[in-house]
């Protein structure tokens, strides 16, 4: 089967054109010419594409595979949404929920119905397979799911599947990333929400330690706070993390509680994140605070001295400030 069959299949708009025209043979005889062709429109079959991506998927090449849920994708603005969400609501093979999953979620995308991208949200919440769970929540990753489904991300990071909770962790990540440039609000409320909501320990902190908190509110960054005062060490690491890219109004309080929470913490890994913060939080001004934290862990003293040289070389952007730090690092 080749990609010119496949993408003949797919893309043709609704509209396959049949030709009924009289014979050359009969036109000749009669000495009538030839009338214009009549156009009779026939609708594509959702099952014969499905058929054939089915078919596809069998490839070993993960490029042609990738090239099929494009194609698939693609295909959804045009193909019929009924018939559409039919075989979504039929399909039990995982990757091929995966697939009809991203197809629904591309429509909703492009300004079709929301309750089609809901449709999704519950199979990846409801459905009795974890598999299909996990496949569903998949195929919400970089689409404006977390804006149509509510409250869905603080139920799927309790899941009793882990793979299911560590998927919607990456859904998260992703979309604060690569959706909304860290920068949307409601979004990383979303994704801030979730962490505190969830009760496995690694989903939580995978999810604060990856996302932009420059934009969350007042409430999430309270939740932040909270946080911090958890039991698990690797939680904690990753709510100091969060706080050092709070809004302007919430940086005073941050850098105090971070200061604060500093002298008590006996674990190297959460000293270190807010050392980190501390750093993003001040920038030059952070200097007089880490040099007063400087001895009160032998073990990070070499950590702090280059944070104070970093930030003492005037740089006004993060990212070059973090790459001064592990240049100087690198070089002792």
């Amino acid at each position: 089967m080749t990609r010119t069959f496949l993408l003949a299949r797919a893309l043709c708009l609704l509209t396959s054109l049949s030709l009924l025209a009289p014979s050359p043979s009969l036109a000749q005889a009669t000495g009538t010419p030839l009338p214009p062709p009549a156009l009779q429109p026939e609708t594509c079959s959702v099952e014969g594409l499905m058929d054939s991506i089915r078919r596809g998927l069998q490839s070993k090449s993960p490029a042609y595979r990738r090239y099929l849920r494009e194609l698939l994708k693609e295909s959804a603005v045009t193909l019929p949404e009924e018939q559409l969400r039919a075989a979504f609501e039929r399909e039990t093979e995982p990757l091929m929920v995966e697939h009809l999953a991203a197809a629904l979620a591309a429509k909703t995308d492009r300004g079709e119905s929301v309750a089609t991208l809901q449709l999704v949200g519950k199979r990846a919440s409801q459905d009795a397979d974890p598999a299909v769970r996990a496949a569903a929540t998949r195929a919400l990753r970089r689409t404006s799911a977390e804006e149509h489904t509510g409250d869905l991300y603080s139920r799927l990071v309790r899941d009793a599947s882990p793979e299911v909770r560590m998927e919607a962790a990456t859904n998260l990540i992703e979309d604060n990333q690569f959706v909304y440039a860290g920068f949307h609000g409601p979004a990383s409320d979303t994704a801030v929400a979730a962490a505190a909501a969830s009760s496995d320990a690694k989903v939580t902190a995978r999810i604060l330690g990856n996302i932009s908190t420059a934009a969350i509110s007042k409430e999430s960054a309270e939740q932040l706070h909270t946080l911090l005062r958890g039991d698990d060490a690797e939680v904690r690491a990753a709510a100091a993390k969060a706080l050092g890219g709070v809004p302007a109004p919430e940086m005073s309080r941050a850098r105090q509680t971070l200061v604060a929470l500093y002298r008590d913490e006996s674990d190297v890994g959460v000293r270190t994140s807010i050392l980190q913060s501390l750093a993003r939080l001040g920038f030059a001004s952070a200097v007089p605070e880490l040099r007063a934290l400087r001895n009160v862990d032998p073990r990070l003293v070499p950590e702090v001295d280059a944070w104070i040289r970093a930030l003492s070389t005037g740089l006004q952007e993060w990212s070059l400030i973090l790459r001064e730090k592990q240049r100087l690092q690198q070089a002792r």
